[in-house]
């Protein structure tokens, strides 16, 4: 009864938001001109477009009557082009020649259409915009799949990111999560699609596609926060690989009875990597080493290769820390680890590769 109550609420909650998704869902784009330019750019069109008026009707000014005083000077040019391209047309000052009439229909005409169009473009742009907004949003709904979710996008969401993107990830496989509009604002400028809402709601994770995730990686700031979202993105997705961060070690089992599959306790290991590195400072720097992508040595997971099968995990070229077999994790000394089975993963320290791809810039500390 509990869930089906939820799914209810769910889907009410869904389509009362529906109107509103493109505008929690910001898909990256390149802003050609700042707003002010823009609006600049409109008034230095219209002024130039009245000018041109002014100019036409001044040199066929002989053309024109004036009901005030029959003479048409360049005042009455300037207020005959301005009431005629706003459409007033008071009619006190008229054109009465074959040639002001002709002058009228082929340039005026157009020019006053295109001082109209100049003056209402701004909402033009805003409907084409919109329009052009949701069928980008349409299309990337239909093509995302397998993607990465990424909740949270301060240090640890950044530094998990850069991780991934160094080993080939796209950054149009990437969504982020956060209830910051301004940290959304900050993906987009680095071309990551950003939704902004609480990850602890379902509609703002189903926005995110995440019931079509292949990875959920969450990094927010609490622990209670992560358990939450765990919770919630578990019951969306049963098959996603879900990683979580927390900062107290005592609260990591209950982010694995909530459905993370991986948790990681930031606090103990960086209090670990203290430790070591005063002990061994040598010891420190190579765990350091391996924990930053692209530098030095890295950790990675891969599948054996068949002339490794049959091979002991010391026989291999690289050096092996551990067999991941089914769903046991054997260390490099378990008996069992050898010899090398051709459905086994090994994980393995090797040379790092060079980073490719712009960089991704880490915040200031959470």
């Amino acid at each position: 009864m509990f869930h089906v109550k939820l799914h209810a609420r769910d889907a009410m909650a869904r389509g009362a938001d529906e109107k509103l998704v493109s505008r929690r869902i910001k898909l990256p784009r390149r802003i050609v001109e700042k707003p002010l330019q823009q609006v600049a750019k409109r008034l230095l069109m219209a002024l130039f477009v009245l000018f041109l008026t002014v100019l036409i009707v001044w040199l066929d000014r002989k053309g024109y009557h004036d009901n005030a005083n029959e003479t048409v000077d360049f005042l009455d040019c300037l207020y005959y082009a301005t009431v005629t391209l706003s459409t007033t047309g008071y009619g006190d000052v008229v054109p009465h020649s074959d040639s002001a009439r002709l002058v009228n229909v082929l340039l005026i005409t157009p020019l006053r259409v295109l001082f109209l169009i100049i003056l209402v473009g701004t909402t033009l742009e805003v409907l084409t915009e919109r329009t052009r907004e949701e069928w980008r949003l349409s299309r990337w709904r239909k093509n995302l799949r397998e993607h990465t979710v990424v909740v949270g996008f301060g240090t640890k969401g950044r530094s998990a990111l850069q991780t991934l993107l160094a080993t080939g990830l796209s950054r149009e496989q990437v969504v982020i999560v956060d209830p910051s509009a301004k940290v959304i604002d900050t993906a987009n400028a680095e071309g990551f699609t950003g939704v902004v809402g609480d990850a602890t709601r379902s509609d703002v994770l189903l926005r995110a596609e995440v019931q079509k995730a292949r990875r959920i990686i969450i990094a927010t700031q609490r622990d209670d926060t992560a358990v939450l979202v765990t919770l919630t993105a578990r019951q969306l997705n049963r098959g996603a690989k879900i990683v979580a961060a927390v900062r107290e070690e005592e609260n990591a089992p209950l982010l694995r009875q909530s459905g993370a599959d991986a948790v990681i306790t930031s606090a103990s290991a960086a209090g670990r990597l203290l430790g070591l590195s005063v002990l061994s400072p040598s010891a420190g720097t190579v765990m350091e080493d391996l924990i930053q992508q692209g530098s030095g040595l890295d950790i990675i997971e891969r599948p054996a290769t068949r002339s490794e099968v049959g091979k002991s995990v010391r026989e291999t070229d690289d050096l092996v820390v551990s067999v991941l077999r089914g769903h046991r994790l054997l260390p490099y000394h378990d008996p069992h680890a050898s010899p090398i089975q051709l459905t086994d993963r090994l994980i393995t320290i090797v040379r790092a590769a060079p980073p490719t791809g712009p960089p991704v810039t880490l915040p200031s500390p959470d």
